[in-house]
């Protein structure tokens, strides 16, 4: 059934798993989304026909899970080519505001939290007081108009770096700190090797995590045809619906999707969180742009 102009209603129409499949929420989840943006995105005129905020986040996280916005225009939303850009800007823009993304994106700070990170972190491989693993990976995107040189990566293709951290990895172009510890470029055996062996397994969970990640939204997978600051707020939306996905306990999706074009990230279970605040000042000031295992810094209270 479509309503008024055209438009499919598809709260109504289908059932949660063909919404999990195709939003990657179920309706509570997506009206959970709504209601969080439904002040920013309401358009402000009362003229007939005007695009609903369900529609909006709608065919935004139809984008975020194709990548092809023309999915999102022949998906019975009754909405044009021109409308389905406009809305989609509209609710990145929305829900990569500061006040949203700290609500769900933050790195713990508190004694309470960072405890149960170290217990959770412990019981994988028995490293102690280990806080959170921390990874990157590239979103490819289109060639810039600007600063096109500044995009290209190590392996020749435009990209935008995600620094990721998850709680409860590995770079040789980087030092060992009181806060980052890397593994042991020739190990000795005996206490390095096991170190060596236990810091594999532990990182395992940054990469699972990113896997899934991308395996839920996969405009992240394949070449993003916009601006880099458009791109950024891509990245950040699917992180933050990532992490309400994990809240809400909504699984990965079913059917397979795109490989993932770095095929270095498996799956995983594991929450997203992008470091904040002044860690994230000191991990960028030290240039550990690549991988590692975030420890308590010093003055971090047991």
């Amino acid at each position: 059934m479509a309503n008024r102009g055209g438009r499919r209603d598809v709260l109504q129409t289908l059932d949660d798993r063909e919404l999990l499949r195709r939003y990657r929420l179920d309706r509570a989840g997506i009206m959970f989304v709504v209601d969080l943006l439904r002040d920013a995105i309401t358009s402000p005129t009362r003229r007939h026909n005007v695009i609903t905020p369900e529609k909006k986040v709608i065919a935004s996280l139809r984008y975020l899970a194709t990548g092809k916005m023309q999915q999102c225009s022949s998906d019975d939303l009754g909405l044009s080519q021109s409308s389905v850009s406009r809305v989609i800007t509209q609710t990145l823009t929305a829900l990569s505001q500061p006040n949203i993304v700290t609500q769900f994106v933050s790195f713990p700070l508190d004694a309470r939290t960072l405890h149960t990170h170290k217990r959770a972190f412990m019981d994988i491989a028995g490293l102690p007081g280990v806080v959170g693993v921390i990874d990157g990976t590239h979103v490819r995107i289109i060639a810039p108009s600007e600063d096109e040189a500044v995009f290209v990566n190590r392996k020749n293709f435009h990209s935008i770096n995600v620094q990721i951290v998850f709680n409860a990895a590995w770079d040789s172009g980087y030092p060992c700190k009181p806060w980052l510890l890397t593994p042991y470029l020739q190990p000795r055996q005996g206490p390095q090797l096991n170190y060596n062996r236990a810091h594999k397994t532990t990182r395992a969970v940054v990469e699972r995590g990113i896997g899934q990640l991308k395996r839920r939204f996969h405009v992240l997978h394949g070449e993003v045809r916009l601006r880099p600051e458009k791109v950024s707020k891509v990245i950040i939306a699917c992180a933050i619906l990532h992490n309400i996905c994990k809240v809400r306990q909504i699984a990965e999706p079913l059917e397979d999707g795109d490989e993932d074009e770095d095929n270095d990230e498996d799956g995983g279970e594991e929450d997203i969180h992008i470091p904040q605040g002044n860690l994230a000042q000191r991990m960028l000031t030290e240039q550990v742009l690549r991988m590692g295992m975030v420890f308590d810094p010093p003055g971090y209270p047991e």
